[in-house]
Order: C-alpha cells, then sequence, then structure tokens
C-alpha cells in the first residue's frame, strides 16, 4: 500500500522561528476529495476541535510548532486511517542553519521529512489492528484505542528516522501524531488513496 502525506514546504520554519504563543492558523479548508464516498467513510472523532500544543520539550530544548501536515495511508483496500501529524523545531537550529547555509536548505529539508513521514505512518499502520474491537463498550471507546495504538506506533518508528534526520542535518526536530484529528476506514481506503487531494495550509501564524 502507498501512504500520502501533503504539507507546504518547511522553508516557512525561518519566518516561524520567533512565534511559540500563537494559535494555529488553517488558511485553507480540508479539500473535499480525501473524503470518501459515504459507504467507505471514516469513523468520526469525538475530538476532532481541540488545538495541538504550540511547544514540546525534547532533550532540554522547547521546539516550537512549525507546521502541520495531513496524511493518509492504507493497511489493504478496505481499512487505514488518515490524520494530522505535528512538526515541531529548535528556533535556534533554524537560524543557525540559516545564518550558514542560507534559506533554501528548507526546501530539502521538507522533502526529506515529508519522505520518510509518508514510510513511517505506512509502517505505524501495518503495525496497527484495525479490525473492529469486540470488547469496546461504544464507537468512541473504539476511536480512542485506535488513535492511541496508531500513535504509540508511529512515534515507535519515526524515533530512528528523525534521529538520522537531526545528525545529518543539525536540526532538532519531533513529529507526533495529533491524535483527534485521527480517524480510521473500514472500507474503501484505497479509493480514498487515489483521490488527487491538493495541499492543506496549515500553519502557526506570527
Amino acid at each position: 500500500m502507498k501512504a500520502s502525506l501533503n504539507f507546504l514546504t518547511v522553508g516557512v520554519l525561518i519566518a516561524l522561528a520567533a512565534c511559540s504563543t500563537q494559535e494555529v492558523k488553517r488558511d485553507t479548508p480540508a479539500p473535499a476529495a480525501v473524503v470518501p464516498p459515504p459507504a467507505a467513510q471514516p469513523d468520526k472523532t469525538s475530538a476532532s476541535g481541540q488545538n495541538p500544543a504550540m511547544t514540546l520539550d525534547k532533550d532540554g530544548k522547547k521546539l516550537h510548532l512549525v507546521r502541520i501536515m495531513d496524511g493518509l495511508a492504507c493497511k489493504n483496500t478496505a481499512q487505514g486511517a488518515q490524520g494530522s501529524f505535528l512538526i515541531y523545531a529548535y528556533p535556534e537550529d533554524i537560524e543557525r542553519i540559516k545564518r550558514e547555509r542560507g534559506d533554501k536548505v528548507f526546501a530539502e529539508f521538507s522533502d526529506r521529512i515529508q519522505a520518510f513521514s509518508a514510510d513511517v505512518l505506512q509502517q505505524a499502520v501495518n503495525a496497527t489492528n484495525l479490525d473492529d474491537n469486540p470488547f469496546a463498550l461504544g464507537q468512541d471507546e473504539a476511536q480512542e484505542a485506535l488513535a492511541k495504538d496508531l500513535s504509540v506506533n508511529f512515534q515507535r518508528a519515526v524515533a530512528p528516522a528523525i534521529a538520522k534526520f537531526t545528525q545529518e542535518t543539525t536540526l532538532t526536530i519531533d513529529i507526533t501524531p495529533f491524535t483527534p484529528s485521527l480517524q480510521f476506514y473500514r472500507q474503501g481506503c484505497q479509493a480514498a488513496l487515489s483521490e488527487p487531494v491538493a495541499p492543506e495550509t496549515s500553519v502557526v501564524k506570527p
């Protein structure tokens, strides 16, 4: 199966390095193309209105939210998951790299992050049991359990990719699933994945 991830260039990191307390603004609405036919719609999450954390502590550094990336991956033709993934970066690293290597390097970083994140999302979806849970008390509980399992599997898979990226670029980053956004397909995932999707612009407003 193939994963799909959409986000704008990480070059925006340069302008957002000092922004840590403002709310996230979605400049365009979610694209309708990603919504499958009624029979194939993913399970709805009841917490989709929550806001992501604007900062994250990692290795003694305070990373800032700089990008929201939307992704979709299928485990098979029927099952899969989609949601938003939060990219955090260390502002001081951004400024240092900008001085040493120039602004254009962040476009390269963008491509690399998108590539390994798509692979990690696919690994996480493959490792998550997406079958109906007969022991769940209801849809909300089943949704919460699936979101937790996928998040754990994503974090486990992304850790070595992030470590390699940080070692090679000297840019400290972290990527975490935004669990309230996660939705799960019971049928029609492959059909949804084949639909062309325009990237959704999600930025931290200065």
